[in-house]
């Protein structure tokens, strides 16, 4: 096994990726509605960061003391970029509703039966809010209710 082959590889796959990487403001551009929130979230002092989240496995993560949510630029190529985004800003209008701490939203909309099998693992206070996160990002409107959520909570 020629180890010095292998090195190019890694080489050649690390700059691949770092390309990938450093094209994500191009992936939120190529996605209006993905942009859209992008922008709404940025207006109200969040950070979107087109880049793996610093947990292992997550599309997208958002961070609560910071304000920054990241969203792995996979999410484009698997189609599922706008619903990432739309929960995590469910999250940051949660935040915004709580001032230093998340708070649930109390929307009163019913989650889907699909949706039940995500949020279902988590306990007490966590449910609630995964629960309006991953309702808001599957209703055909979720993009103008999650923003008019960030207008009504955030300065």
């Amino acid at each position: 096994m020629n180890y010095h082959l292998m090195g190019i590889y890694y080489t050649i796959a690390a700059v691949f990726l770092g390309m990938q990487l450093a094209a994500g403001e191009n992936l939120s551009a190529a996605n209006p509605d993905f942009f859209q929130l992008q922008k709404a979230l940025e207006k109200h002092n969040f950070i979107v960061k087109i880049a793996p989240p610093p947990v292992r496995g997550a599309y997208g993560l958002f961070d609560s003391k910071t304000r920054i949510i990241w969203i792995h630029p996979l999410v484009f190529d698997l189609g599922i970029a706008r619903p990432t985004l739309i929960h995590e800003a469910v999250h940051a209008a949660q935040l915004c509703h709580g001032g230093k701490t998340v708070k649930a939203l109390n929307l009163g909309i019913e989650p889907p039966a699909m949706t039940r099998r995500f949020f279902m693992n988590y306990e007490g206070f966590s449910r609630q809010i995964e629960a309006e996160a991953y309702t808001v990002q599957v209703q055909p409107d979720g993009l103008d209710l999650v923003i008019s959520l960030l207008q009504k909570y955030c300065p």
